[in-house]
């Protein structure tokens, strides 16, 4: 019989995670953007005071910590780690039912661009990767579920201006597979992915939209990215 799940108590992180309004805190911090209570209560369309019990819960668990200046309480995920399970969840979960116009347009710009966390993700961050791979900068390790960086890569990301040494260093996993919830195929996530996308908002190439985590692809970032690339890129 199969024991690893006796192990780690998973019932405690799916009971947080659960419920809708916690959800939606967590969802909303996706981003990496640290957030008020006020804030979060909003957008999960509850009290404040019902926020504050669902946050302690959340800060509890490990899923969220809190940074208090003077008399505001900001909220953020714990780590990266908490951010790939919720990405992880949304590839099974069944879609949000879209209410007005408004809400289309955000799931739209979603599927378009959008940070996972520190790293790109929709469309845009699966066809990046894809063409980091059919340029040969990358290679897939099947097994693994993670990429290594090829020795063209290695000059390439160098020249780009990433220290690949000062991000292998990090302590967390330097590439993932990370499958995107909307475009069900993989995109780059770990420290390079995360180093990546802060170079391409670095260079102007993509920029964050008014509200949300979702990103637009600059003039300047297609050219940039269609004369790095070439056929490889296609959006």
């Amino acid at each position: 019989m199969n024991t690893i799940l006796k192990d780690v108590n998973v019932a405690a992180v799916a009971e947080l995670i659960g419920d809708s309004s916690r959800a939606a805190m967590l969802n909303a911090l996706m981003g990496k953007q640290a957030l008020p209570a006020g804030e979060l209560a909003a957008l999960a369309g509850i009290s404040p005071q019902t926020a504050s019990t669902h946050l302690a819960k959340l800060v509890e668990g490990g899923l969220l910590v809190l940074d208090s200046q003077g008399r505001h309480r900001y909220y953020a995920l714990a780590s990266a780690d908490v951010a790939h399970a919720l990405e992880a969840l949304a590839v099974i979960a069944p879609p949000a039912r879209v209410r007005s116009l408004r809400e289309s347009l955000v799931t739209e710009q979603l599927h378009c661009a959008r940070t996972c966390y520190d790293h790109l993700a929709g469309k845009l961050g699966v066809e990046l990767t894809q063409a980091l791979l059919d340029s040969g900068m990358l290679c897939r390790e099947e097994q693994e579920k993670s990429y290594y960086v090829t020795e063209q890569g290695q000059n390439f990301l160098t020249n780009f201006g990433i220290d690949l040494a000062k991000v292998q260093r990090q302590r967390r996993a330097f590439t993932l597979a990370c499958l995107d919830w909307s475009e069900r195929r993989y995109h780059l996530a770990g420290a390079l992915g995360a180093a990546l996308t802060e170079r391409l908002f670095q260079l102007a190439w993509i920029e964050k939209r008014p509200s949300g985590r979702a990103v637009q692809l600059t003039q300047t970032g297609l050219e940039g990215l269609t004369s790095a690339f070439g056929d490889h890129f296609r959006l």
